[in-house]
């Protein structure tokens, strides 16, 4: 079964959590893991491609848009970025919609971010409870303001 961490994050901000997103990102690709960005639009797909080529100067992360349509003599990017269906073979999803994907059992590790905000904290309680429920080894880390 999966195991699936939320990042409860101090701050507001929306747009911080995708930093901070972008930085979990990273952390796995230098742990040469193979990364799922699950997003709720191909628009909201297009924006976590692009903040992925501009976060750090000093930082590249291969990735590239999964539209479902990869070839299977090809090599996958390490990071791809969907919002319908998940690409085969890769080991990390990292979720940025507020729902539990109906794929996410094929992964081996799940990641959720939440931030601080009520109705979004709301959300993720309740995706935290299903995953819990569906046997899934949780865990919770609390990321402070100037850590996210």
């Amino acid at each position: 079964m999966a195991t699936v961490d939320f990042y409860v994050l101090e701050t507001q901000s929306g747009q911080q959590s995708l930093r901070f997103a972008c930085s979990l990102i990273e952390k796995a690709y230098q742990q040469k893991q193979s990364v799922y960005v699950h997003t709720v639009s191909r628009a909201e797909a297009e924006r976590m491609d692009k903040l992925l080529w501009t976060y750090r100067e000093d930082s590249f992360l291969p990735h590239c848009l999964y539209l479902g349509n990869q070839p299977e003599n090809e090599q996958p990017v390490p990071i791809q970025i969907g919002f319908d269906t998940a690409p085969p073979n890769q080991r990390l999803l990292l979720n940025l919609t507020q729902q539990v994907p109906v794929f996410y059992h094929q992964f081996q590790h799940i990641m959720e971010i939440v931030f601080a905000d009520p109705a979004i904290q709301q959300l993720a309680r309740e995706r935290f409870r299903y995953y819990r429920d569906q046997g899934c080894e949780m865990n919770t880390y609390k990321i402070k303001a100037n850590e996210a």
